[in-house]
């Protein structure tokens, strides 16, 4: 199944289901006006959600195209948003690149910090920063968003809580997380609205590359038309979903709308491309002693996307320009 919000008059927008290939939809006020809504009740929502999914699937009762640009983020405010770094690769990459070395314990225990939630981007807003000076990068991630999840869930059990995949791009400004970083307090200003994908699905729309708590296909990464990467979601990521979520859980519960992102997608072939520009910053500081690779600049256009076996987008494409307000910083 596949879901929607459309932009309206409300913060939460309206609820809508699509169809397979992002052709139809359809509104279900009687069901469930808003996503948050559904995730509350997902145990007698689903199925009444389901069988709409069929019929735009089949071919019958009302509809209307599906237009991304008609879209806010499937949640445009959720009650957490949680982030790891699960892709070692990329961890390892750029603590090298500063000539460090990645802590031992990075590889048994996630990396993971809470985020802001309150105001998720839609898939065709657009990036907005107050300067080019503050090193606007972007970072294509994959998330789960979960029911409720109880205390002390284990990994195993973890997985049957996420109800719905789908892209982010995970907006930060670089040049503030150092020194944001260096405090010792976490992300706060260097992490502005991150945009979500146009739809997300539900894990059994993904067939067998949705296994062992890992998504096994490519993220596409755009950049002014030029393929910055294509790396492989599963093969390479040391934490799987279930462990992510397990770790968020260890000690208090997760409420349903809890959006787990993956970290950058990483893999360590130079082929594989990069899922965001400071990852190729620090490869070529490593190959070459100097990084050549700009920060976006305005009118520069993202586009995210990851498809399935035939080339048909699986949560439609994440497309922003990105635009500075020139607002004091």
């Amino acid at each position: 199944m596949k879901l929607a919000t459309l932009k309206n008059d409300h913060r939460d927008g309206q609820l809508v289901v699509v169809s397979r290939d992002l052709a139809r939809m359809r509104a279900v006020p009687a069901v469930a006006a808003t996503l948050q809504q559904a995730l509350d009740r997902w145990d007698s929502m689903a199925h009444a959600l389901e069988a709409v999914y069929a019929e735009l699937n089949a071919g019958q009762g009302m509809s209307e195209p599906f237009d991304p640009a008609r879209c806010a983020a499937p949640l445009p405010r959720a009650y957490q948003w949680l982030d790891a770094s699960s892709y070692l690769n990329h961890v390892d990459l750029t603590r090298r690149a500063r000539g460090g070395e990645m802590p031992p314990s990075f590889r048994s225990d996630p990396v993971m910090y809470q985020g802001g939630s309150d105001d998720f981007m839609g898939p065709r807003d657009p990036i907005t920063a107050a300067s080019e000076a503050l090193g606007v990068d972007l970072e294509a991630e994959v998330v789960v968003i979960t029911g409720d999840v109880p205390l002390g869930v284990s990994a195993d059990d973890a997985l049957g809580h996420v109800r719905l995949l789908g892209l982010i791009n995970d907006v930060t400004l670089r040049n503030l997380v150092v020194p944001e970083l260096a405090k010792g307090f976490g992300f706060m200003q260097s992490k502005p609205a991150s945009a979500l994908s146009p739809v997300f699905v539900t894990p059994d729309e993904l067939g067998g590359h949705w296994r062992g708590g890992k998504l096994h296909r490519r993220m596409e990464v755009w950049l002014n038309e030029q393929k910055l990467g294509q790396p492989q979601a599963g093969e390479e990521m040391n934490f799987h979903f279930g462990q992510l979520i397990a770790h968020a859980a260890r000690t208090r519960r997760l409420i349903a709308g809890t959006v787990l992102g993956s970290g950058t997608i990483s893999n360590a072939s130079d082929e594989a491309g990069v899922c965001c520009l400071v990852e190729a910053r620090v490869r070529e500081q490593l190959k070459f002693g100097e990084m050549r690779t700009p920060f976006l600049k305005a009118g520069d256009r993202v586009r995210i996307e990851m498809r399935d076996d035939a080339g048909a987008s699986l949560f439609g494409a994440i497309e922003q320009v990105v635009q500075f307000s020139g607002a004091v910083q």
